[in-house]
């Protein structure tokens, strides 16, 4: 868990960092900050995807996913917590949820989360996690400095989320093999796109409803394992 708790603080800093900004910048400067982020992880996403080698099981997982993120109605369910959040701690209108909502899937969402957790967990490595601390850090600032301390809240999700991976690696080790985490880093990958996407505001896809599409090659991993076809 040491890795998850420094990429926590890391959050937890450079949102303060960015809430103490806050205002203190021209909004023609942090508008042109914001869209070379999201450029950024536009790249991200785009490395973490391309070098995957199975396309179709990534485009099955990404149907699939995305029907069962639907039924689960996870999005809607992230921002109805935000706005709870926005409610009891900020005056901000809408702000605050839009803040949390983003930073949320963009620390969550991709492989550096998946498989700095998993080898936080099975080995104890947490030089991965260090790493993504740095990134998630710097990210926070920006975040904390555009959208408010809803970004700040977004350490939350990311310490439940990495810390159940954490917790859970060691139970799903067996299945862990190279092409289930490649391919779900793939379509981590292109989730991360999608909310660089949204970050420049092209298109508003419904990432969060999403997220269970990279859980879909370890499950079909399992099924081909006990049930072989």
């Amino acid at each position: 868990m040491l890795g998850t708790l420094v990429n926590t603080l890391a959050i937890v800093c450079g949102a303060l960092a960015g809430l103490l900004l806050r205002g203190g910048a021209p909004e023609k400067y942090t508008s042109t900050v914001m869209h070379a982020i999201s450029l950024a992880v536009i790249l991200i996403g785009l490395k973490g995807a391309i070098d995957t080698p199975d396309i179709l099981l990534v485009i099955f997982s990404l149907a699939i996913g995305s029907v069962i993120g639907e039924m689960l109605r996870i999005e809607e369910r992230l921002e109805r917590f935000g706005n709870r959040l926005e409610r009891r701690f900020s005056k901000e209108e809408g702000g605050f949820s839009k803040g949390f909502v983003a930073a949320s899937l963009l620390f969550c969402v991709g492989s550096m989360a998946i498989v700095g957790a998993m080898e936080s967990g099975l080995t104890g490595d947490h030089k991965t996690l260090y790493a993504k601390s740095v990134l998630d850090g710097v990210a926070a600032v920006v975040f904390g400095s555009t959208f408010g301390i809803g970004v700040l809240f977004s350490a939350v999700s990311v310490f439940c989320y990495q810390g159940f991976i954490t917790f859970t690696a060691t139970l799903i080790k067996p299945f862990l093999v190279p092409a289930v985490v490649s391919q779900m880093s793939a379509v981590g990958g292109l989730l991360i796109m999608a909310i660089g996407f949204n970050m420049l505001e092209i298109k508003r896809i419904k990432v969060g409803n999403m997220l269970p599409a990279i859980f879909i090659p370890l499950a079909y991993y399992i099924v081909r394992r006990f049930a072989p076809f």
